[in-house]
């Protein structure tokens, strides 16, 4: 049984595409960096000796590490409607991704910080260093270089499951697949434009954070230097 390939009504749809396109960044990007401050705070906590904090922490990232992500979106949408709280859908979309990755944010950065060998620890303390200095210093930096390749993956699959909040009719690529091949009657060639589109903005994220991670991390882009003089 053959099928005729017809991409020309769909792609004829390329603006509302790249509006979905937009809307997805602009929901993946302040998700993303919110979302990792929140888990790197959530991590600390984590860490932290004040037990009611610490458990307090680890009983946030349990629940949202064990539950869909599409139940947390229904959660924030319509449990603040229920509060009165009337706030348009790609707001909850926002808070619902956010609260998401800040969990497993969380986790990658308390691996991140637990790998952090003691003797570095007291070596900062006998430099008369302060415990900001130390944690920043000795502890957070070294500790997100060290997971961020987890971290990148990680953001990337925030990326992804943005379409999920197409179920609340935020106008993403997802939903914008959806409303085109309604129209057009072409679904089989409306979702393979949107998975390119989707392996073109994964590509582009993985990019933008590798050179973001080359100008932070010095010794990550020294490595790079020497090993592109080797070759």
């Amino acid at each position: 049984m053959g099928y005729d390939f017809d991409f020309a009504s769909v792609l004829g749809a390329w603006p509302q595409f790249l509006e979905g396109a937009w809307l997805t960044i602009q929901l993946s990007f302040p998700a993303t960096v919110i979302g990792f401050v929140m888990g790197t705070l959530c991590a600390i906590g984590r860490r932290s000796s004040v037990r009611w904090l610490s458990q307090a922490c680890g009983a946030y990232v349990e629940v949202i590490r064990n539950t869909p992500l599409l139940v947390q979106v229904f959660l924030v949408f319509f449990g603040l409607a229920t509060l009165g709280w009337k706030v348009p859908a790609f707001t909850a979309a926002l808070v619902a991704l956010v609260i998401n990755v800040a969990a497993y944010s969380c986790e990658i950065m308390r691996a991140g910080m637990d790998s952090i060998h003691k003797g570095q620890l007291e070596a900062a303390e006998c430099l008369g260093l302060t415990r900001r200095q130390v944690y920043w210093h000795v502890i957070l930096r070294p500790a997100m270089e060290k997971v961020y390749p987890a971290l990148t993956s990680q953001f990337v699959l925030l990326m992804l499951a943005t379409s999920i909040t197409s179920q609340i009719s935020v106008e993403e690529l997802t939903a914008i697949a959806a409303r085109v091949q309604s129209e057009t009657f072409r679904p089989f060639e409306a979702y393979i434009l949107v998975a390119v589109a989707y392996l073109g903005l994964s590509l582009l994220m993985r990019l933008g954070l590798w050179l973001f991670g080359l100008a932070v991390f010095t010794r990550k882009r020294r490595l790079a230097a020497a090993g592109g003089a080797r070759a």
